[in-house]
């Protein structure tokens, strides 16, 4: 029987950023659909999001067997090499999920924000800048910069909560992958799973999500 997370005792609520936050996955269908349309038409844009749909689960098991392989170290090596060879920072005009402002203005004031991605500082401070009335709720951000492994290893997780000065059993998890599930039930944080990504109810719970929303959106009104 799954756990019920105590609320009352939670001081921390820590977002994922890709799938939860903000809605790159639709940015992402719209990729592969522009390469599809001139063959298929509008039929390119159904396509497109079953194709980028059987692409996440893959992906994410690739990045979990990274993890048990100790290989999540050379992949964020490759990464960051990667952004440093950008001319300027990597700073999108993020696409924010409907209702999650109006959801982050909705938490009462004595649960501290977070923000745990496998983004680079850049990418969560142009998340930031986009929000400049919340921004300072979120004490405390862990990108791909901040730890040595990756999600799902508890790293992340950990170093948001030292960040802290809490506890991990002080902290909830909101992710919309089973990458975030795993992370914050190895460092022995509360979860709490969303399908407004592309993970999938099944998986979530099998990660370890204790509980499931339909959308970041509505996890204000858990903590009424």
């Amino acid at each position: 029987m799954t756990q019920p997370i105590p609320f009352q005792e939670i001081q921390a609520i820590l977002f994922d950023m890709d799938g939860t936050l903000i809605d790159t996955d639709d940015e992402a269908v719209e990729k592969v659909a522009r390469w599809l349309r001139p063959f298929l038409g509008e039929r390119g844009n159904v396509l497109a999001r079953w194709l980028v749909m059987k692409i996440e689960s893959p992906a994410n098991a690739l990045i979990t067997l990274a993890d048990r392989l100790h290989l999540d170290e050379p992949l964020k090596w490759f990464t960051t090499w990667r952004q440093a060879r950008r001319k300027e920072p990597f700073i999108a005009n993020f696409h924010i999920i409907p209702g999650v402002l109006e959801m982050l203005h909705a938490i009462p004031g004595n649960y501290r924000l977070g923000i745990v991605t496998t983004r680079s500082r850049h990418q969560i401070e142009g998340f930031l800048a986009q929000i400049p009335d919340l921004a300072p709720r979120f004490e405390v951000t862990c990108g791909s910069q901040d730890t040595r492994r990756l999600k799902p290893h508890p790293s992340p997780i950990q170093e948001a909560a030292r960040r802290f000065d809490l506890p991990e059993s002080a902290c909830v998890m909101v992710g919309d992958t089973s990458v975030d599930m795993h992370s914050a039930r190895r460092a022995g944080a509360w979860r709490v799973g969303v399908l407004c990504g592309f993970g999938k109810e099944p998986e979530l719970r099998r990660a370890g999500a204790q509980i499931i929303l339909g959308s970041t959106a509505d996890f204000a009104d858990l903590l009424q």
